[in-house]
C-alpha cells in the first residue's frame, strides 16, 4: 500500500468533536489508475485552502485498482461543502462510471489520532 503523509488543513488546530470520513474506491480497469492518481493529487494539493479541513490521508493500492482517503473536518457541513465543490463534483462525474465499488464511513470523535483512524 502506498500512502501520502498526513496533510494538515487550515483547521488543523481545531479542538472538540471532529467529523472523520473514510472512503475506498475500487476501479474497473487498471488503465484508469494513472489519471485517478493525478486528479486525486490535485485535490490534495489544494487541501490547505479547504474551510473546516483538519487533515487528510490519501493512499492506494494501484495494482489492485484501489484508492483510499481519510479526511477530518470541523463539522459535517464543512465536509458537505467540500463534496459539493466544483473540483470534487468534476472528479466524481468523470470517474463514477469507472468504479467497480465504493465504500464510505463517517463518524465523530473527540480524540483524533490520524494514524489510528487510518488503521
Amino acid at each position: 500500500m502506498l500512502r501520502y503523509d498526513w496533510k494538515q488543513g487550515p483547521a488543523a488546530g481545531a479542538s472538540g468533536t471532529v467529523v472523520v470520513s473514510a472512503t475506498k474506491f475500487t476501479y474497473r480497469r487498471f488503465r484508469d489508475m494513472p489519471a485517478v492518481i493525478v486528479h486525486g493529487w490535485r485535490l490534495r494539493r489544494g487541501w490547505g485552502a479547504r474551510p473546516g479541513a483538519v487533515g487528510l490521508f490519501t493512499g492506494g493500492e494501484p495494482l489492485r485498482r484501489v484508492t483510499y482517503s481519510l479526511s477530518v473536518w470541523t463539522s459535517e457541513e464543512d465536509l458537505r461543502r467540500f463534496l459539493r465543490s466544483p473540483e470534487h463534483l468534476e472528479i466524481m462525474r468523470r470517474y463514477r462510471p469507472r468504479l467497480a465499488a465504493s465504500t464510505s464511513v463517517l463518524w465523530e470523535t473527540d480524540e483524533l489520532s490520524p494514524g489510528s483512524a487510518w488503521h
